[in-house]
């Protein structure tokens, strides 16, 4: 690499330190940094779930699955927007009332957590 590419890296990495320090310097709890302490809209939580459905892995697998399958696994992504919308509406709100943070949290809380497991 030439010293211009060095400094076009160091740069990024520093600008994106910087910039997360910055947008961060506000949230003093877990809370305020997981659940951005529940005054997040339904539509902006769609918004993270589809950026975290649609990954690097989709955009670099699709085409080769396309090759071998052909592409009836589109369907899938047509359906995607309406699932995690009805996803959102339902779940957000049960995750929002009980004070959880994931998931798994709910599911621990619903079916209760065994010992020995």
């Amino acid at each position: 690499m030439s010293n211009i590419d060095w400094f076009v890296l160091i740069f990024t990495l520093l600008a994106v330190v910087a910039y997360g320090v910055f947008i961060g310097r506000g949230q003093k709890s877990n809370e305020s940094y997981l659940k951005a302490d529940n005054q997040m809209p339904w539509y902006i939580v769609l918004l993270g779930i589809m950026a975290t459905q649609a990954s690097a892995i989709t955009f670099l697998s699709a085409p080769g699955q396309a090759y071998t399958d052909g592409m009836r696994f589109v369907q899938y992504y047509f359906g995607l927007p309406l699932a995690m919308i009805v996803i959102c509406i339902t779940f957000i709100p049960i995750f929002q009332r009980l004070n959880v943070y994931t998931a798994y949290e709910y599911l621990e809380q619903r079916f209760d957590k065994k010992p020995g497991y």
